[in-house]
């Protein structure tokens, strides 16, 4: 089977689980809304978000060894387009015009961005100087992103967006250098770089949790959008991956990605609409509005 297939199939099951992942963890932030972290741990639907999680990341490592960054990560926005229906389903109202709009738009774009994106499998890594610099810019910047202040679940989505998609150029980092079998399996690059990805994608894991309280639509929106851009960054600056197509290509790409992006806008202001109340509002008793009201025992003694 093509390698660029069996990323692209990877990929698929890979959104598609965290998807459920994060539907798991907005029902959960929005019922234990301040929650602290100890009070997470000991909730089972938290580990069983953190089980999705860790499942989808380890399929979204193996697609990584099969194709670039720019392949991989535009596929994570189908985490948002499985996610719409599910939240709905589970939320017990159907789908809305608006988000099957968004949905369809998304799709186009990504067909748009997988015809210039596709390429060969990842050959080349980041060196431990590259890595530790990545690093340490990510970090200041998340750090920046969570600072309190205004629309802090925006905020903290897109520190998780773009620590999601950091950690995913350190793991193809990681992949590639396992294995190649140029150096040994646990060299100090290897240890070092894999450390950094942990840490990166338990921080990335934590502050999406933080901006679900606020909803699942614009914050998952918002993380859909920053994981590839960050990723495409580091493919593209650092990594050696390029666009095909020329001129053409670049522009194709810039169109995918602007129909994805207005897709994905879509479905971030989508919001449920609420139950009709309207047939269950108790009816008046006509008697009872001709009839004046009787004055309780004792109420003129009161007076």
């Amino acid at each position: 089977m093509n390698a660029a297939l069996v990323a692209v199939l990877l990929s698929l099951v890979s959104a598609c689980a965290y998807a459920a992942a994060a539907v798991a963890q907005e029902r959960l932030a929005n019922r234990g809304a301040g929650a602290g972290a100890l009070r997470l741990l000991a909730s089972g639907a938290w580990w069983w978000s953190v089980a999705l999680n860790a499942s989808a990341a380890l399929l979204h490592v193996v697609a990584l060894r099969y194709g670039p960054l720019t392949v991989v990560q535009p596929l994570g926005a189908l985490t948002l387009v499985a996610a719409v229906p599910l939240g709905a389903r589970l939320a017990g109202r159907r789908v809305s015009a608006v988000e099957w709009r968004g949905t369809g738009l998304t799709l186009l774009g990504l067909g748009a961005l997988l015809l210039t994106a596709s390429g060969p499998a990842p050959d080349d890594s980041l060196s431990v100087a590259e890595a530790l610099a990545v690093s340490g810019a990510t970090a200041a910047l998340i750090g920046v992103l969570a600072w309190p202040g205004t629309r802090p679940g925006l905020r903290h989505a897109t520190g998780s967006g773009i620590a999601s998609g950091v950690a995913s150029a350190l793991t193809q980092t990681v992949t590639v250098a396992v294995t190649d079998r140029s150096d040994p399996l646990l060299s100090a690059q290897v240890i070092g770089v894999a450390v950094l990805v942990a840490a990166f994608a338990a921080g990335g894991l934590l502050l999406s949790q933080t901006a679900y309280r606020g909803g699942l639509g614009a914050p998952l929106a918002v993380v859909t959008l920053a994981n590839p851009v960050a990723a495409a960054v580091i493919g593209l600056s650092l990594l050696g991956e390029r666009l095909r197509g020329g001129p053409g290509g670049i522009l194709l790409a810039l169109t995918g990605a602007a129909l994805a992006a207005w897709g994905v806008i879509h479905l971030s202001r989508a919001a449920p609409h609420p139950p009709d109340t309207r047939a269950a509002a108790p009816v008046p008793d006509a008697a009872a509005t001709l009839v004046p009201r009787q004055p309780e025992p004792g109420h003129l003694s009161r007076l």
